[in-house]
């Protein structure tokens, strides 16, 4: 399955990306996010919530999308 990632905010300044597309045989949010932490190893000192196709989702959340975005803590004003 391909699945494009989307990087905002200090995720982005770790990655290094917007974005990236990635192919994966992965089941569940927790297994991506897995492979994501040893690809960038300073992304697991991170705090940031998970959407796929533009709604937020738990680590448990079974892998259906096509589009992730990694968010990090924003505020309202």
């Amino acid at each position: 399955m391909l699945i494009t990632i989307k990087y905002f905010g200090q995720i982005a300044e770790v990655t290094q990306k917007d974005e990236e597309q990635i192919e994966t045989s992965k089941g569940s949010i927790l297994e991506l996010l897995s492979t994501l932490n040893a690809k960038y190893s300073d992304l697991k000192h991170k705090e940031f919530q998970i959407a796929q196709n533009q709604e937020l989702v738990g680590l448990e959340a079974k892998l259906t999308g096509a589009e992730i975005a990694l968010l990090p803590p924003f505020s309202g004003g």
